[in-house]
């Protein structure tokens, strides 16, 4: 947990636990085991098992990165610092569905601001809350998506959305939100 932070007993000499010794569920633990084990439970590779364990919960539980500190035998901090430091990773949780709105130079220029407002107001969320209470969405904004030439952009799950308007926006999210009521 996050009181782990303030204790550091992982020096060189420690004894790492057994995994299934530490962490939360059960569940979690065979699931977040085999990715640290596929791994070699080396610290040197904690970005990739935090992208791995981040693709399994679309999030970094903080009891799974207490689990992954222990797992490698690293303090709780070192696991804890990487996870806040890039932005990439994110601690809270996020939705099925991750809308990324560009507010780059030229996607600004271009009104990316109107279209952020538009999605964010149908989904209910803020800048400081980007995901739906639902957990379907999550609405961020980028400095730049690198597809200057079909500004304004939305990029929703890897797809992009070029040439985009408010009602285009919402009515992009309308979309999805029909097709996972039909699934």
């Amino acid at each position: 947990m996050i009181s782990d932070l303030n204790q550091d007993s992982h020096g060189p000499d420690a004894v790492t636990p057994p995994l299934a010794a530490a962490g939360p569920s059960t569940e979690c633990n065979a699931i977040v085991a085999r990715i640290v084990e596929r791994h070699g439970r080396r610290a040197s590779r904690l970005v990739p098992i935090l992208q791995d364990v981040q693709a399994e919960y679309r999030y970094l539980p903080a009891d799974v990165l207490s689990y992954v500190a222990r797992a490698l035998n690293v303090a709780p901090a070192r696991v804890f610092g990487v996870a806040t430091f890039y932005a990439h990773f994110a601690i809270k949780p996020k939705g099925r569905h991750l809308v990324r709105l560009c507010d780059g130079t030229a996607c600004h220029v271009k009104d990316s601001v109107p279209i952020l407002d538009a999605i964010r107001k149908k989904l209910g969320v803020d800048a400081k809350n980007p995901t739906s209470r639902d957990l379907l969405f999550t609405v961020e904004t980028v400095a730049c998506l690198g597809a200057c030439g079909l500004a304004p952009v939305v990029v929703v799950d890897d797809q992009v959305y070029g040439g985009m308007t408010p009602d285009k926006g919402v009515a992009l999210i309308d979309a999805i939100v029909a097709k996972e009521a039909a699934a």
